[in-house]
């Protein structure tokens, strides 16, 4: 993560108040898991290294609106809001653990994804049976595990606090991961589909899954949370997702470029990743659309080949730059960051605070992992 990132993050300690409490959801999760078979304990180290390396943006964004919309960093309910910043990075880890086998990635974050490092602990122990199928169980089931304690989590936050804020943050939580799992079907889905010349309806599908995928539980539902719990009006709420909306969809954009462009060193992936697992996202259907029909069939032929070489990916990226695509995306997230921000100014929510919520705002659409 870029350092100016790490030092938004870091502001008021909320980093190590964040990992402190999901440490402390480690420990006493790997309590009952000792309980049930010492045989379990690899799930817990599996668990762990996928909560230590996130960017904690999802907590800061709700931490930070939370503070926008007048609670002080001293408030009683800090370590409510602290828990609620862990439920949602204990959601984000389960949705990590499920995407990874969905998208079939061998990396996260540099190192083996989970279902690769259980298929490889199969192999290294010499058992019987499939060490890929394996590994992908138990990727789904830590991705179960996370979930269900994102669950516990958020309502051992919210329990304590009034009904009147803890009733509507529960439904904003809810309809979250409703989407975001709506939206990971409509992202397999979109990926059956043919390349048939509807550039129209591969882009409002593709708009779609930004939307449920990512934008709404990576930036807006966290700084709704935040607004709804700090007891915010109907009208600051509705003020937060005009701005969360367009942000989340233009942090998804940025995604998808250094999903094609980005530097190994800092993403973590392999270069040109999404090429290999083939992704529908918006900078290739521009792509697509700018193609001639012959151009068009060599990039279908080429994407989802998980055995691209790193000369072909070029080729890929190449084509890609020439097509104008990538100005095109770019353009996007400048028009979506400007409608977010001047959203942002129109609620004049008071400084310092807002400050950080602004700096965070920019820091996520500008960001190179």
């Amino acid at each position: 993560m870029p350092a100016a990132t790490e030092s938004l993050v870091d502001r008021e300690d909320l980093r190590h108040k964040i990992d402190g409490r999901l440490a402390q959801v480690l420990e006493d999760q790997s309590l009952v898991l000792a309980e049930i078979s010492t045989d379990a304990a690899p799930l817990i180290d599996a668990w762990g290294q996928m909560l230590r390396g996130g960017k904690r943006l999802r907590a800061a964004f709700c931490y930070w609106s939370w503070r926008s919309h007048g609670a002080p960093a001293d408030s009683p309910e800090l370590a409510n809001i602290i828990g609620v910043g862990a439920a949602l990075e204990l959601f984000q880890a389960a949705a990590l653990f499920h995407d990874d086998v969905m998208d079939k990635s061998d990396t996260r974050r540099g190192e083996p994804t989970a279902h690769r490092a259980f298929a490889r602990r199969h192999v290294d122990a010499g058992w019987p049976g499939d060490a890929d199928q394996f590994g992908l169980s138990t990727a789904i089931l830590l991705g179960d595990l996370s979930l269900i304690s994102s669950e516990e989590e958020f309502l051992r936050a919210v329990s304590a606090l009034p009904a009147d804020r803890a009733a509507p943050a529960r439904d904003i939580f809810t309809r979250m991961r409703t989407e975001v799992t709506v939206g990971q079907y409509l992202d397999i889905h979109a990926q059956m589909q043919p390349w048939d010349g509807d550039f129209v309806g591969d882009e409002r599908r593709a708009r779609e899954i930004i939307r449920s995928k990512t934008a709404r539980y990576s930036v807006e539902c966290p700084i709704t949370l935040g607004a709804t719990l700090a007891g915010a009006s109907a009208d600051q709420v509705a003020a937060c997702s005009a701005f969360g909306m367009p942000l989340g969809e233009a942090f998804q954009l940025r995604d998808d470029l250094l999903g094609v462009f980005g530097d190994p060193s800092t993403t973590g992936k392999p270069a040109g990743d999404d090429l290999r697992e083939g992704k529908r996202t918006l900078l290739m259907i521009r792509t697509m659309r700018a193609l001639d029909p012959a151009g068009r069939a060599e990039l279908v032929a080429a994407l989802g080949r998980p055995d691209l070489s790193d000369s072909e990916v070029a080729q890929i990226q190449e084509v890609v730059r020439a097509s104008g695509a990538v100005e095109e995306i770019e353009e996007l997230i400048t028009s979506l960051s400007t409608q977010a921000f001047e959203a942002l100014d129109a609620a004049h929510l008071p400084q310092p605070a807002s400050d950080t919520l602004v700096a965070l705002a920019r820091a996520a659409v500008e960001r190179h992992a």
